[in-house]
């Protein structure tokens, strides 16, 4: 049976970005908006002690899913630099380990480490790739930080494509799929970064498409919407990545274009038995997070979950 969980970027938590919010009251709500998951948010918003962070886990009855690691995956020696910290994070998630399903590495490139990519993030064209000698070290570099993961932590990676990063289109995340072992690297499915990375207009099917395309590869799922009059205003004015998300491009779920009742339909029919999480980017002091994430949860009732 599917099961639904929430994340601290849910919270204003996210890639590098402070936070008002204590991780003891994100939890708290998270439990009390309905969620039964979480994801770890940003190294050291948590507790990095595991006894610690077990701790705070167990009472609350909840399951640790994993954790998101940007890595700047295109450069020869990125991975050597980032070892001490996916190191950190994979033993912690290990240390952590619901003894029903184990957490996942979610591995990415770097967000908003690319002008180019961050400036044109939901427009991305073919002239703003990787070469083909780029995209062997990125597709090196991703297997190699799964190797790592899996030899020290006993832990498997799923790859998060990402607006304001390399692999952000459908096109893209083929391509890595293609130059990257199965059976070492799956996907975390993400329903909102899919349709504003498409940089289409959505009747609602991008997602689903995406879904029916790599759902071979898919081993998690997050599910965000995205707010269509948004995500155009940001194509038609040029804006880049980080004022889309500030201008709510990442809406509560039901506000915007993806269909979840028909994802939802696919993963019931593909027999997909983890877990959601529900991430509704924001930034710090954007939002209700506690008021969302409960209508969130509500929207997912509704279909059934």
């Amino acid at each position: 049976m599917i099961k639904v969980a929430n994340a601290p970027c849910s919270w204003g938590t996210i890639e590098g970005y402070g936070t008002g919010i204590p991780y003891e009251q994100m939890l708290n709500e998270l439990v009390e908006t309905g969620y039964q998951g979480t994801e770890l948010g940003d190294l050291g918003y948590m507790p990095t002690d595991p006894a610690k962070l077990r701790e705070e886990l167990v009472k609350r009855g909840l399951t640790m899913l994993g954790a998101y690691q940007g890595v700047n995956l295109r450069e020869p020696n990125a991975v050597k630099a980032s070892r001490p910290r996916i190191l950190t994070i994979a033993r912690l998630l290990a240390q952590v380990a619901d003894p029903a399903r184990s957490p996942f590495f979610v591995l990415a490139d770097q967000n908003g480490h690319d002008p180019l990519r961050t400036r044109h993030a939901g427009r991305v064209t073919p002239e703003l790739g990787l070469s083909p000698e780029a995209w062997q070290t990125f597709a090196h570099s991703a297997e190699e930080v799964a190797r790592i993961v899996a030899g020290e932590a006993g832990l498997k990676t799923v790859f998060h494509h990402h607006c304001a990063a390399f692999v952000e289109t459908p096109g893209e995340i083929a391509h890595f799929l293609d130059l990257t072992d199965p059976e070492l690297i799956g996907l975390v499915f993400d329903t909102g970064h899919y349709v504003y990375g498409t940089g289409q207009s959505d009747d609602g099917s991008l997602a689903l498409e995406g879904m029916r395309r790599f759902g071979e590869r898919v081993w998690y799922v997050h599910f965000k919407d995205c707010q269509p009059t948004v995500a155009a205003r940001a194509r038609r004015d040029g804006w880049d990545y980080t004022t889309a998300v500030k201008h709510g491009v990442f809406c509560e779920l039901g506000q915007g274009s993806v269909d979840f009742a028909a994802i939802v339909a696919f993963l019931q029919d593909a027999g997909y038995d983890d877990w959601i999480t529900v991430e509704q980017d924001v930034l710090p002091g954007m939002g209700t997070p506690k008021e969302s994430a409960r209508r969130n949860r509500e929207y997912l009732r509704d279909l059934g979950l």
